[in-house]
């Protein structure tokens, strides 16, 4: 059984009831678990358990010392294309935007590569907007061997492919696939995706089977805070990955929860979370899964960044830019969203080493096997 069948299965209004319902002894005794369930989770991340966050986060950043140690991964995300033939109403990128179009060829994405390189980062996210003829799978296969001579580890976060389509890519040298769900609410989900491929919610829910199918290394998964109710969203997140390691149990996975951030269009951030919740959310998720990797983009803040990275945080961006361009060939390119951390990698190093962090800015060598 695929995972959106197995989605379809659920209940949101009964999720979404029955994750407000948790006392504080239930909070307490999930705290104090080795292994947490789902319903574990759930009261973690009810509202019950937000009087006792400094309990949840010294958990959490004591587990994610013992996995990870205290070493933060860098990542640069590479804009390749802002075109799209979808319209959702909380992106920059939307179909309907009047904006200047750009596909990097493979000159301007050298250029772009040794920008990033130049400022130490030597892992990069591959990002475009979904474009299936013009930015699909022949585009990535001409532009990923050039992008492969300058970074020792290379993720994808574009539209989904099929099967076959990614078999190709893990060929050519992409070691995850990053791919938000955005909201699991099927409601919300028809209401903020109107036109185009990315409507089809089902394509969208089994692209992790695929990418598993195909043997890729790491499979990303996240939800776009702000378009449903978080709590919610989050339990069947949950369960996403539950079913993924099970089914694709020689894979590795990461988690990454990002705010919506203000676009060119406007912002949908009709189901606001608070720095505290998101923090609660970060640090449950840790509880829960001790091995996930969990990400925190340049959406955040730098003072919020600070704050929680030593909790639960295995890998940041820095120096972001979110236009295809953004770093030397022509900056001034519309931006998917506003960032809002904007110190360089080394500004960013040097706090978290100052907080007894250590950043790695290489995630592999070649001669291990790659």
């Amino acid at each position: 059984m695929s995972f959106s069948a197995h989605w379809q299965q659920q209940d949101w209004q009964a999720l979404q009831l029955q994750s407000r319902n948790f006392s504080t002894a239930q909070v307490q005794t999930a705290l104090h678990k080795p292994r947490l369930a789902l319903s574990d989770l759930q009261a973690l991340l009810s509202p019950a358990a937000l009087p006792l966050l400094p309990v949840l986060a010294a958990k959490a950043q004591q587990l994610t010392r013992q996995r990870f140690g205290h070493s933060v991964q860098f990542y640069a995300p590479l804009y390749l294309s802002n075109l799209c033939a979808n319209e959702c109403t909380y992106c920059g990128f939307s179909l309907s935007q009047k904006v200047k179009r750009r596909t990097l060829n493979l000159t301007e994405t050298e250029q772009e590569c040794r920008a990033i390189k130049a400022m130490g980062i030597d892992q990069v996210l591959l990002v475009t907007g979904e474009h299936e003829r013009k930015v699909g799978i022949d585009y990535f296969c001409d532009v990923l061997p050039l992008i492969r001579r300058y970074f020792s580890s290379v993720q994808l976060e574009v539209q989904p492919l099929n099967t076959a389509e990614y078999a190709r890519l893990k060929k050519l040298g992409v070691d995850a696939v990053i791919l938000y769900q955005e909201t699991y609410n099927a409601a919300a989900y028809q209401q903020y995706h109107l036109k185009g491929k990315k409507s089809d919610i089902h394509w969208r829910l089994d692209a992790p089977d695929r990418v598993g199918l195909a043997g890729i290394d790491k499979i990303g998964l996240g939800i776009l805070l702000g378009l449903s109710d978080w709590r919610t969203d989050a339990i069947l997140l949950a369960q996403h990955l539950q079913y993924l390691q099970k089914q694709y149990w020689q894979c590795r996975f990461s988690l990454s929860v990002p705010r919506i951030r203000p676009c060119s269009g406007g912002s949908t951030d009709v189901n606001p979370i608070s720095d505290k919740e998101l923090i609660q959310l970060i640090c449950a998720f840790r509880l829960f899964a001790p091995e996930l990797e969990i990400s925190l983009s340049t959406r955040e803040s730098a003072v919020f960044r600070q704050h929680v990275v030593p909790l639960a945080i295995t890998s940041v961006s820095a120096g972001s830019k979110t236009q295809p361009g953004g770093y030397s060939v022509e900056p001034e390119n519309l931006e998917q969203f506003s960032i809002d951390d904007n110190r360089s990698p080394k500004q960013v190093a040097k706090a978290l080493i100052q907080q007894g962090l250590q950043p790695v800015w290489k995630d592999w060598d070649s001669f291990l096997g790659r």
